[in-house]
């Protein structure tokens, strides 16, 4: 006997809008915390892209915050404004045809990319949301002008995610589940690889559990999205505020 999932009917129908404002919320309990830092774009079916706007911390987003740019980088939606590194999000956008990117600062994801190494995988929720990891060490600076954030976008390649170095961490994935399971799975991951190492190392993940455990879009695992969805709203109602 099969079983639909369900998971999905556990929380409400969201609108993109919506997805992206509890993406961005829910990330903040783990980790993407970096006071302004951090950027978020989804593509729409129009090839228009919804996107964090500058200004705001992302545990204060609502729906009408989020912006809504055109392959350029134009506002053709919204009040606030653009974030200047959201020139490499429309260049991964262009070259991967990928539908959603997320940068940010994470606590212990920042370790590692200053450090320019990637962290190994000790643990099966390290694994969650899999994903290739690449260091691009021969980052410069600052993405807001196209070329450079165009050279970076080549540099990041086919990678899932992407540790800049002494930057950040970009993520990507093709749903707003893929990548919140990434994001969640990988900064977990720096995090327990930093307190492993710091406790003198430890056996590693066997590669054939982390590759059955990360799955191959991100988008496997039903049920982990919906379950921080539903633990956020029930103290933040206010969220779905178009609902109220």
């Amino acid at each position: 006997m099969s079983f639909e999932p369900t998971a999905d009917k556990l929380i409400p129908d969201l609108s993109s809008r919506e997805e992206l404002v509890l993406l961005a919320r829910t990330l903040v309990e783990e980790g993407y915390d970096d006071h302004l830092a951090g950027h978020i774009t989804i593509r729409q079916p129009d090839d228009t892209f919804l996107c964090t706007p500058w200004l705001l911390t992302w545990d204060e987003l609502l729906p009408r915050h989020v912006l809504r740019i055109d392959g350029e980088g134009k506002v053709l939606e919204g009040e606030w404004p653009v974030p200047t590194g959201i020139p490499l999000h429309l260049e991964l956008h262009k070259r991967r045809h990928v539908e959603v990117v997320l940068h940010h600062h994470p606590r212990f994801g920042i370790l590692w990319a200053n450090a320019c190494r990637i962290p190994p995988i000790y643990d099966q929720s390290s694994a969650l949301g899999g994903g290739t990891v690449i260091v691009v060490d021969e980052y410069e600076g600052g993405v807001s002008d196209r070329t450079e954030a165009a050279r970076v976008a080549d540099s990041v390649g086919d990678a899932d995610i992407a540790l800049l170095a002494n930057h950040g961490v970009v993520v990507t994935g093709n749903s707003v589940r893929a990548v919140h399971q990434r994001s969640v799975g990988f900064e977990q991951r720096c995090r327990h690889s930093y307190l492993m190492q710091s406790f003198g190392g430890g056996q590693t993940l066997v590669r054939e559990v982390a590759k059955r455990m990360g799955g191959k879009t991100g988008n496997e695992f039903h049920g982990f999205w919906e379950a921080m969805v539903r633990r956020y709203l029930r103290d933040h109602p206010e969220v779905l505020e178009t609902r109220n």
